[in-house]
Order: structure tokens, then sequence, then C-alpha cells
């Protein structure tokens, strides 16, 4: 039994999906009988390129073929030979197999010179031609430059840039596309009509989705599903041969995303877990569908990759309530996640904090608008310096010397990112830049967080009265300690934290205990 790529191969111009701005040409020289001696189809694989190129012969030759018409007829005697590939006078040589010189003089240059046995016009489709070597070139660059009245050549091509610029100078050039999802489903609609297969359409436009633009791959695609499930194809059919996608989820989160709803976001993400959903693919699909959105409003549509009629719409009404900033925005932070959860010891950790983050994020939150803690009651900052004596006043020593208000400060705010604080090493300051060492990388991705990082720089600023902001390092050098002795991390510096109501802090060792806890969400269990 023939595959249904094979089965349903156009036979015509008009069954050929896609590529009308190379079909209308085609068609055209076809009927004004200006045909070209040499063309050159190049593209991406499984675009229709050699199929193009077989319709092409068999119109030019057709014995039915009325005057002014393009369309072969496929019903008469040379029609029926090219269609079962038995013509003698169409010659499809693969280039892949046949690269030498001595292939392309026996093959091409020879036959070329004896006149066409039966049809009007000898055609030679010569796939993959980028495969010939240079001296292969230079043969046929001589039998393309002055060919015989009755012979034509189509060199098909997927890498374009292989092929001498003497080759291609001498050759009409028709640049084939990839196929979108509507023209996939139109064809994918049409073959399960003919073999009679109920299917829905939300299974064929995953299959269109999955095919990323290559009908040949569509096509096997649903040749495998219909194996699987015969004559009436299930959402769980499917699904064993289409990795699921759930673009209507990722849909759904993003909604919660524009509402804010972070409880109802991190549910839906558990839930794809409790599923056995893959979360790579998930985050993968949800950076796609972002992208789409973006490219919708840049270019309205012109380049956005289709997602089918059923998504689009769904797209489109969560695509009004977005910013061109918000969306930028989440798919860096989700590119982020996606590198993330590799190395997560909770699977879906790095999504559930991408979530609560984007959620919590103020209107309008991105690399240049942090979030600004509120003013702090009874503050009252330094005033700013001058544009020209930017820092004049204060030094290394300073920053060190009031490490213990920044700390206070924090803590007010985020508890946790107190104790980060706590351990590292103010290192260097030029002009408003203060260098922060850290041992882990842990604490410095923290603090280069944008939000945490703008909350930082606004107490700094708070505190000394001047505009700072902050570069995190890495030292894995650095020792902390814990209060006294020779550790050169900031506890040395400031020394514990003071005393609240008159009251004795607690040990030291016990509130590092805590802040440990907090940090990394962890529990005494003994």
């Amino acid at each position: 039994m023939a595959t249904l790529y094979r089965k349903y191969r156009p036979q015509n111009f008009a069954e050929v999906v896609g590529q009308n701005h190379i079909k209308v040409t085609l068609e055209n020289e076809i009927q004004s009988g200006r045909i070209a001696h040499a063309y050159l189809f190049c593209g991406p694989r499984a675009v229709g390129k050699t199929t193009l190129a077989r319709v092409m012969a068999k119109a030019v030759n057709c014995l039915k073929r009325k005057e002014g018409e393009s369309e072969p007829c496929n019903q008469c005697e040379i029609c029926e030979e090219i269609t079962v590939g038995r013509n003698l006078d169409i010659m499809e040589i693969d280039a892949a197999s046949h690269t030498g010189v001595d292939n392309v003089r026996e093959n091409i240059i020879t036959s070329a010179r004896t006149s066409p046995s039966r049809c009007k016009y000898k055609v030679f489709i010569i796939d993959e031609v980028h495969m010939l070597s240079i001296s292969a070139f230079n043969a046929l660059l001589k039998i393309i430059e002055e060919p015989p009245a009755n012979v034509i050549f189509i060199l098909c091509t997927t890498e374009i840039h292989k092929v001498p610029t003497t080759i291609i100078s001498r050759c009409q050039r028709f640049d084939f596309r990839r196929i979108s999802v509507s023209d996939t489903v139109k064809k994918l609609n049409y073959i399960v009509g003919k073999e009679k297969i109920k299917i829905g359409k939300n299974i064929l436009e995953a299959i269109a989705r999955k095919s990323e633009g290559y009908m040949r791959d569509a096509e096997g695609l649903l040749g495998q599903i219909v194996s699987i499930g015969g004559r009436e194809i299930t959402q769980a059919e499917a699904d064993l041969v289409i990795p699921r996608s759930d673009l209507d989820e990722i849909i759904n989160l993003i909604g919660y995303l524009i509402k804010k709803d972070a409880a109802a976001g991190v549910r839906l993400v558990n839930k794809l877990v409790d599923e056995g959903v893959n979360l790579a693919a998930f985050t993968s699909d949800l950076v796609e569908v972002l992208r789409k959105i973006m490219l919708d409003k840049i270019s309205a549509g012109n380049l956005a990759l289709e997602f089918g009629e059923t998504l689009e719409i769904k797209i489109n009404e969560v695509s009004r309530e977005l910013t061109l900033e918000q969306l930028t925005f989440f798919i860096e932070r989700f590119i982020k996640v996606k590198n993330e959860l590799k190395d997560s010891f909770i699977a879906q950790l790095p999504i559930e904090l991408a979530i609560t983050e984007l959620c919590l994020a103020k209107e309008g939150a991105g690399k240049s608008a942090p979030i600004a803690p509120k003013p702090v009651v009874g503050a009252s900052p330094k005033p700013a310096a001058n544009p020209g004596e930017a820092l004049a006043g204060i030094g290394l020593e300073e920053i060190k010397n009031r490490w213990h208000e920044v700390l206070t400060r924090v803590k007010k705010y985020n508890h946790s990112l107190s104790f980060i604080l706590r351990v590292c090493q103010p290192r260097d300051i030029a002009g408003q830049e203060l260098c922060l060492a850290f041992k882990y990388k842990f604490h410095k991705d923290r603090v280069s967080n944008i939000q945490v990082k703008g909350l930082v720089e606004n107490i700094l600023t708070e505190v000394y009265g001047q505009p700072l902001s902050i570069q995190a390092v890495i030292d894995e050098t650095l020792e902390i300690s814990n209060g006294g002795g020779n550790g050169q991390g900031i506890e040395t510096e400031i020394g514990p934290e003071p005393k609240e109501n008159g009251k004795p802090s607690q040990p030291e060792n016990g509130n590092m205990l805590n802040d440990l806890l907090k940090t990394f969400g962890g529990r005494i269990v003994k």
C-alpha cells in the first residue's frame, strides 16, 4: 500500500499546496508558450520542488492541453507515463548519487544532444544539484549556456549557497517557502475526506504545527496516526504520535499572568505536572506563543507563524490585553526558566517562581522599570550630589560602616534578602557603581534579579543620600564569618544586628539558621 504522501502527490498545478507566487509565473509561461530553457527551484525540503518540476514536465508535454491553458490533462498517454515514471524523455537524476563529471557527460550532455523520442520537450530534473562536483558543474554549465531548443533543465536544491553563481545566473530562480498551517490543514482535510477517516480539526492543526511547514512530514504524521486509530481517530490515539503541546493551557496561563492571578497559574502548572506533561516542551511552546503575539503586534501578523484557526481566535483575545513591554519581559523570563528546568531539584519550581514574580511585578515592570520600595517613614536621606560631584564625599569605608542600616531597611521588605546581603562583601566603588562580592552563584543570581536589584538600589539611595547602582560578582575565595575572626565577609565589618527594645537579640548562630531555613525553604526534621 502506498504511503499517503505518495498516494496524494499533486498531479497538476491546482493540487500543489501553497507556492502561489511560483505557480502563477509558471502557468503564465506555459499559457503564452514562452518556456525558459533552465529553472532553479530552491528552498527547504518537503515543500514541493520536485513535485512542481514533474507537473511542469507533464504540462509542457501534455498531448491534450489546449493553447492558452496550463494544466495537464492527466489522461493522455504522455501524462500517464510521466505520472508512473515510465517516460524516457523525462529524466530524474539524483545529483547526490551522480556527483562526478563523467556522470554528467553520460547522463545529461550526451542525452540532451539527441531529440526527444515521443515528447515535445526532453526534461532533465536534477535533484540536490548542489551535490555536484566543481568539474561536473563546469560541464553542466556549457550545455545550460547553449541548450538544444527542445531541452528543459529543472535544477532542485535545498542549499542554494553551494550552487555556483555561473549556474544560478543562467536559470530562472524560484524560491520555495514553508507551507502555512492553514494550507497544510486544507490538504490533510482533503486526504482524510478521500480516505473516509473521521478526525477532529484540532488534531489536523496539531499535525500541521508539528510538521513546521513541511507537507511531506505532515502527511507522514497523518499516516502514522491513521495506522493506529483506523477510520476514527481520537485525541488519545493522536497523542501517541504527536507529543502533547497543551496550547490551550498555555493561553490560559497567559490569561492568569494578565490578571496577575499567581495562585491560578501555579495550580495550572501543578495540574500539568500531575498529568505527566513535559515542562520543557510546555515552556518552549509558551515562549513560541508569546513570540507569536509579539510579532503580531509589531507587524500585524506578517512575520508570525500560524497556529491554526481554533487557537488563533483565543490568542487574539489575550493579545489585546498585553503590551509589547510585557511581552518582552515575559519572553525573557520564560527563556530563563527553560534553562533552569534541567537543574531544578523540584521540577516545576522555576515556572512557579516565574509566575509569582510576573504576577507580583508592578505594571510596566521590566529592565527599564524595576520595582521601587515604598519610602521608609522617618527617613531623611542626604541631598543628592550635583552631577559633577557624584560620590565625592562617599567611600568604601563609609559604605561598610553604614551597611547595617541597609540590612535593617532591606529586612522590612525581604527577610531572606537581608541574610544574602549580610554575607556579601562591598568590594569596590567606582563612580556610582558599587561592586558586591558573593561566595555563591545562587546569592549573586538572586541579587541580580531585576526586581531585587531595583529594591536594593533604591534602599542604597535612601541610606547614602546619593543614587547608587550595584554590580554582583562571584568570589569563591570569600570567607564568611559569623562575627569576629579574620573573615572578610561584611559580618566582620559591622558586627551582629543591634538589639531591639533594649532586649538582647537571639544568638547569631540561631539567626543565621533561621535565615538559611527561610532562604532555602527548609525545615528542621530532627
